[in-house]
């Protein structure tokens, strides 16, 4: 059966990559011609300073610069899903506050990831105060829920009282947790919630389900063929599954490696420009052995990009 997508945004987005100069600072121009590339390939939107835009190895600045020039390079902020979520709430409603002023769609957020073991009042209190403080009702809040990097859950209880507390506000979350239970049980729990699977493997699944899509790293090079899967979705075309077969083919052949260094050795083999390879530390860069296990990998799985961006 095929499940209404209510959700005000929804489909495949590319967990958007950082381009840098070889002195690390941000590309800014490469940073935008990305953006419009991958919306040319299919993407539906962009999750942009996320992990796999190594965020949190940039300026709260730097951010708010790469926000702007996406804005003013004629990328559609409707097609913004900004990563705004800082250990420190002053720069979290910062940059949050700009992701709004500049009309993106909605933010990402992280909870504040510094210390661990915290109470389930306090990580309701980290979120609400970013609401207080933000006090714009265009606010839409997606909560990034990444335990492997973070070292928190985000409770069942804790969303149902941010959502009770703040109606409209918090209107979906980003799973990176892996684990598809967990994302059934969220989905049960609030039906029409707009859950994005962090990995494509998930994305049929997840439609399947009633949630969004999935915001994904390997889309900056997946990007179209996720897009087929979705639309066969909703199509209702019957080789459906074997599209998601091919599309997950994919995914597992990158993520046996970094996943940030492996995608921007797959930039700069397509596009003939060596400088997708800078990452900032502490990532760092594939051996040129692994290099060429990945790219043959990719290759095998059926990974081609329609022209170079």
């Amino acid at each position: 059966m095929i499940q209404p997508l209510p959700q005000p945004l929804s489909g495949v987005f590319a967990a958007v990559l950082t381009p840098q100069k070889p002195d690390l600072s941000p590309d800014y121009p490469a940073f935008v011609a990305h953006g419009k590339w991958l919306l040319a390939q299919g993407c539906h939107g962009l999750g942009i300073l996320g992990t796999t835009g190594e965020a949190n190895s940039f300026s709260v600045d730097e951010r708010i610069r790469l926000m702007e020039a996406a804005v003013q390079g004629g990328i559609d902020p409707a097609k913004l899903m900004p990563g705004t979520g800082c250990c420190a709430i002053t720069d979290t409603v910062a940059l949050t506050k700009r992701a709004v002023a500049l009309g993106a769609a909605g933010v990402l957020v992280l909870p504040p990831f510094y210390y661990k073991k915290i109470s389930d009042a306090g990580l309701y209190r980290s979120f609400a105060e970013l609401v207080d403080r933000v006090g714009d009702a265009r606010l839409r809040v997606y909560i990034y829920h990444f335990p492997a990097m973070t070292g928190l859950e985000t409770p069942i209880a804790v969303i149902a009282r941010l959502r009770e507390a703040y109606p409209g506000v918090f209107v979906g979350l980003k799973d990176s947790g892996g684990k598809w239970e967990h994302m059934e049980a969220l989905l049960r729990a609030f039906p029409g919630f707009g859950l994005f699977a962090g990995t494509e493997r998930y994305l049929l699944a997840t439609l399947r389900a009633g949630g969004a899509g999935t915001i994904s790293a390997t889309t900056n090079v997946t990007g179209g063929a996720a897009r087929q899967v979705f639309d066969a979705y909703l199509q209702g075309s019957t080789d459906v599954e074997a599209q998601q077969e091919r599309l997950t083919a994919m995914r597992a052949a990158i993520e046996a490696y970094p996943l940030v260094a492996a995608l921007k050795s797959i930039m700069a083999d397509w596009s003939g420009r060596p400088a997708w390879k800078q990452v900032r530390p502490p990532l760092d860069l594939l051996d040129a052995a692994a290099e060429a296990k990945l790219l043959a990998a990719v290759g095998a799985a059926g990974l081609s990009l329609p022209k170079a961006a």
